[in-house]
């Protein structure tokens, strides 16, 4: 790095840190440094009354007061914040004072890493704080952390811009409370909805993230080129066809947590790279797909919050089931007045028109029926509810209705006007998969980039049989964005994706990368 690039701040403390190796002190010490309790615990677990329990903990330099001998600092562990009081009588009980009047009044900075031993106490001001009797250095930052105050419960001088945010998620992390819990219940999530499948025999399996066919969905792939097989691969949109691989193969309950990708727009509730959980059953239909999940997500509530009412912003949903079921067709006849059972795509097209919903030439009676319901049904669903029976040209992989052929078995869960989950009773008869994959091929050499491909080996899978089955995706991105309250997936992703930084980019364009 060019040191004409440094901050003033930068450079002092890249002089500090030199100044520390000249007194023999390692900045970074490569040593265990073994820690026996956290800031919470100990605030949680004080007793006025107890004897002064001696303590071990390390964490961040988050803010420092120096009073000639005797110091308060505030240090950040991984679970909260706790006051450390410092007498430089006491860490330095010999004639050599320079680990107080040098090391911690002059090199070290806010954001520095150390490690404290000492007893519990509290101050004469009632502060629950930690008595130093020995301070370790065990990371110099070199970077100046942007410091939030608070007065009033007012934040001043926030580092709130959320492209610096997203960006600097690891600055983000450090400076904004708030911000590590909902990754906390993101994970809370995730080892709740895996703990409800694993509790009822259901088999957690990995399939491939690159694919010579991007199945199991309709959308746009990324793609890429395998050098030694010579041949052109993408990274997975769905995992779906694999897993009901596995169900002709003999396993009756499947699940897989899966990272796909998807080569379209970014906005508040999509990124390209995203998280789903897909699951199959043997001999099971929507029906009871349906009551599992509600089911599930009532249990993932409970684990979360202990309750089974969530605020996203000024509504509380509640995830108590059992959840209502509605139609597509009834939800659009609701909503809009018109009724589009039995119609055609030219009367459909004249439908998007009547109802200033946005259609093109390349969009067929499926994609036309999604585009309505989207625009004037979807977000009108703020607690939970089941919409059933989509039509026929809307779902290529789900069985036809039991009792309408121009209806499928398939549901999608609504939640806060967006859809949660996808599910099907699945098609398991392979003559009717392959006349539904060639209509997906027509409609690809109409102009459809996201129609779905032919997968032949699927095809011979099933031709082999494939027991009755139900399916469902849900995206835990979005799940974990209503369990946590949160507007926009990026609130949710540690690290989502992002446009290069103006610097990065300018460099690259002069070097000819771009």
């Amino acid at each position: 790095m060019n040191l004409q690039e440094l901050s003033e701040q930068e450079v002092i403390r890249r002089g500090s840190l030199e100044q520390m190796r000249q007194l023999g002190i390692d900045p970074y010490p490569a040593a265990e440094y073994t820690t026996n309790a956290y800031a919470t615990e100990i605030k949680e677990t004080f007793k006025d009354d107890d004897p002064p329990r001696p303590v071990q903990i390390a964490g961040r330099i988050m803010s420092r007061r120096i009073m000639g001998k005797a110091s308060f600092m505030e240090l950040q562990d991984s679970e909260g914040r706790i006051q450390v009081y410092i007498s430089r009588d006491e860490i330095c009980p010999d004639e050599n004072k320079d680990l107080y009047n040098v090391v911690f009044k002059k090199l070290l900075d806010i954001g520095d890493y150390v490690g404290i031993n000492g007893f519990v106490f509290r101050t004469q001001m009632g502060e629950i704080s930690v008595h130093a009797e020995g301070l370790t250095v065990l990371a110099k930052s070199l970077r100046v952390l942007p410091i939030v105050k608070k007065k009033d419960g007012v934040v001043y001088d926030g580092f709130t811009d959320p492209e610096q945010r997203y960006r600097q998620r690891y600055v983000d992390l450090i400076v904004n409370e708030g911000v590590k819990d909902v990754f906390v219940k993101r994970t809370k999530v995730f080892n709740s909805m895996r703990e409800f499948l694993n509790n009822h025999g259901y088999i957690e399996v990995d399939t491939p993230v690159l694919q010579s066919i991007p199945g199991g969905a309709t959308a746009r792939p990324f793609i890429t080129h395998h050098n030694a097989l010579d041949i052109p691969l993408y990274l997975r949109i769905a995992n779906e066809l694999y897993l009901k691989r596995l169900i002709v193969g003999g396993f009756e309950g499947v699940y897989e947590f899966s990272r796909n990708f998807r080569n379209e727009g970014m906005d508040r509730t999509h990124n390209p790279e995203f998280t789903v959980m897909e699951f199959y059953v043997a001999y099971k239909d929507y029906n009871w797909m349906m009551n599992f999940t509600e089911q599930m997500l009532e249990k993932i509530c409970m684990d979360v919050h202990g309750t089974t009412k969530v605020m996203m912003g000024d509504k509380e949903i509640d995830y108590k089931a059992p959840y209502p079921r509605v139609t597509m067709i009834d939800s659009i006849k609701h909503f809009t007045g018109v009724d589009i059972s039995g119609m055609n795509e030219d009367q459909l097209r004249d439908v998007c028109r009547q109802l200033g919903v946005e259609q093109d030439a390349t969009m067929g009676k499926g994609k036309l029926i999604d585009a309505i319901f989207g625009d004037k049904c979807e977000g009108n669903y703020i607690q939970p509810t089941f919409i059933i029976d989509y039509p026929i040209e809307m779902s290529p992989l789900t069985k036809k209705h039991r009792n309408n052929p121009e209806l499928t078995e398939r549901f999608e869960l609504m939640v806060n006007g967006k859809e949660l989950a996808n599910a099907y009773s699945e098609l398991n008869d392979p003559i009717d998969q392959r006349m539904r994959f060639e209509d997906q091929l027509r409609l690809s050499e109409k102009g459809d980039d996201e129609a779905m491909f032919i997968d032949q080996d699927f095809l011979r899978a099933l031709e082999y049989g494939m027991p009755p089955t139900s399916g469902i995706g849900i995206g835990m991105d979005r799940l974990v964005m209503f369990m946590t309250g949160q507007e926009s997936i990026q609130e949710v992703l540690f690290f989502p994706q992002m446009r290069p930084e103006k610097k990065q980019k300018k460099e690259e364009e002069e070097n000819g990368e771009a």
